[in-house]
């Protein structure tokens, strides 16, 4: 079902996402923010997200115009979102760029390397995050999320290349 349902979804996803900027940041960050901590909570206490700590980077989806710092807090072992942070690193990318990462039908370094996804700033740490982001365990992802994004990332794929 969710597979027929694909092509109209990332249709969807063209049309509605760029609306997100009408957002106030306040809603964005609050979404997010739980979001991630709750979705990502198994990896922080395994200390995936360690290499944020105390550091920021900018997430920026060009094609939707929008943009989020991120960092882990020490003291919580959360992740903080801003709307601007002093970013030591920045990776952007088209919104069908991050599907591929997240639903692994692209390898992070074609990505990369084809500059369809950038790090600009700290190579360094923006190749640590690109290394966490390619060690997350999809079995950790609640198992409807995980099918979600998959299928989404197929369907993507031929649109992408």
């Amino acid at each position: 079902m969710l597979s027929r349902a694909a092509p109209f979804l990332l249709s969807a996803g063209d049309r509605v996402l760029p609306l997100a900027t009408h957002l106030p940041f306040f809603v964005q960050r609050l979404a997010l923010q739980r979001s991630l901590n709750q979705v990502f909570a198994h990896a922080m206490q395994d200390g995936l997200f360690d290499v944020l700590e105390s550091r920021w980077m900018r997430l920026q989806v060009s094609d939707l115009n929008l943009s989020w710092c991120l960092s882990k807090d020490p003291h919580s072992n959360r992740l903080l979102i801003k709307d601007n942070a002093p970013a030591e690193v920045t990776i952007s990318g088209n919104w069908r760029e991050f599907l591929l990462l997240a639903s692994r039908q692209e390898d992070p370094d074609t990505l990369f390397f084809r500059r369809r996804l950038q790090i600009d700033g700290d190579t360094e740490l923006g190749l640590a995050v690109k290394n966490m982001i390619d060690s997350l365990d999809s079995d950790d992802l609640p198992s409807w999320l995980w099918k979600t994004i998959e299928t989404l990332g197929k369907e993507a794929m031929p649109a992408a290349s």
